[in-house]
């Protein structure tokens, strides 16, 4: 066989496999049930619906399977949504987790973003000479009764859980020393936006939603300013149902993981700023006993 023949052939036979290696792996997509991923409605729904489709077009990449995103109108709404299936992998709050968890017993906290090991609240005021004076959550002890706040979803770790607990700590009685029953805003961008339009006088939001309001030039001191800041307690995190290895084969949760954990600025840096982090780590389950304590302590878990 001449040379033009052969090199002729070692091109029909490249082609050949690197088009039988597509139908290969668009067959494996075909036969594999395709992957729900979901999350909290925490924030703006125009940036959590770009969070996730390149996240679902990643995740896809990665693991070889059709992934999909299923958006929620509540928080309650995932973790109903996780417990049934129709989602198989979220992104929860720490409680929204815990609560998940509990409804499918051998479910993985997997990863969590790097701030989530030390993540904070921040109680937010309105501007003005009328609320001057309060300049920490110790000036809210014994004037609560002229005031109003907000939180975010009921569901909410950072915006509602833990922000209400340490106000408790603090010796403010929140169901009944405020001038009105607390409001629920639903999402932490609402919460800071209610209490710069007047309609509460404070609110508690997740520290990092707060912080990019502020940078961005959103959040107008005028308006609405930081008042304190809780301390640190675990949050969010990625979670697996229990079967994801039955269902997609041995070893899949830890390819999921891995595929999180791979994640990083210099090849996936829009992903990760929409969800305002760096890089996720290793997390698993015992990190949120405490959150499952507090929320047992409030009634919030029965």
């Amino acid at each position: 066989m001449s040379f033009p023949s052969r090199l002729a052939r070692f091109f029909l036979v490249s082609i050949a496999s690197v088009f039988i290696g597509l139908i290969t792996v668009a067959c494996a997509q075909e036969e594999a049930p395709t992957l729900r991923v979901g999350g909290i409605p925490d924030q703006d729904a125009q940036r959590l619906a770009r969070r996730y489709e390149i996240f679902a077009n990643y995740l896809s990449q990665e693991l070889n399977v059709r992934v999909e995103y299923v958006p929620s109108v509540s928080y309650s709404a995932v973790v109903t949504a996780f417990s049934q299936n129709d989602v198989q992998l979220a992104f929860f709050g720490a409680l929204t987790g815990v609560q998940a968890r509990m409804q499918n017993p051998g479910a993985r906290a997997i990863v969590q973003r790097a701030h989530d090991a030390e993540f904070h609240s921040k109680y937010v005021v309105r501007g003005g000479d009328e609320f001057a004076d309060l300049e920490s959550l110790d000036d809210l002890v014994g004037k609560t009764g002229d005031l109003t706040i907000t939180f975010g979803s009921e569901s909410s770790t950072s915006g509602h859980l833990m922000p209400r607990y340490f106000l408790g700590e603090a010796g403010i009685d929140v169901a009944n020393g405020f001038r009105t029953p607390p409001g629920f805003s639903g999402s932490h961008d609402k919460t800071w936006q209610l209490v710069a339009a007047g309609s509460y006088d404070v609110g508690a939001l997740a520290e990092d939603v707060w912080e990019r309001a502020v940078t961005e030039g959103n959040a107008d001191p005028a308006e609405v300013r930081e008042l304190d800041t809780t301390p640190n307690y675990f949050n969010y995190n990625w979670t697996a149902r229990a079967d994801l290895d039955e269902v997609y084969g041995d070893g899949f949760t830890d390819r999921v993981q891995a595929a999180l954990l791979a994640l990083n600025p210099q090849e996936h840096g829009e992903i990760l700023e929409l969800f305002s982090t760096e890089r996720f780590i290793e997390t698993e389950n015992a990190n949120y006993q405490a959150i499952e304590s507090v929320a047992r302590e409030l009634g919030i878990i029965q």
